[in-house]
């Protein structure tokens, strides 16, 4: 059962490798970005957001709610982290009570 369950992986991983190269190039001045939506950034940005600066404009105002989201998520992610590797007791060794004297042994 694994064997099938790895060969199925290595066969879907293969089909989505093989699209790749259908992608256009990176940079291709053909593709739909760079036909429609980066000529309206370029033109109406310093109208539009007030800002000289372009990349200023287009993350702040045309993307300013995918970038806080995007913000927070990290945030949790790290906060998460530090927490869950925190708060692993495994290989501890137990923390002296406050009425148990230094060499740990009880005295009677």
């Amino acid at each position: 059962m694994r064997g099938l369950v790895a060969v199925l992986l290595a066969v879907v991983t293969g089909i989505f490798c093989s699209y790749v190269t259908f992608l256009p190039k990176i940079g291709d001045v053909n593709t739909a970005p760079n036909q429609h939506v980066t000529p309206t950034y370029i033109s109406r940005s310093a109208e539009d957001t007030g800002s000289p600066n372009i990349v200023t404009g287009v993350i702040i105002d045309y993307r300013g709610f995918d970038t806080m989201y995007e913000t927070t998520v990290m945030f949790l992610a790290g906060l998460t982290t530090v927490l869950v590797l925190t708060s692993n007791t495994v290989g501890r060794r137990p923390e002296k009570g406050a009425d148990e004297p230094e060499g740990g042994a009880i005295i009677k």
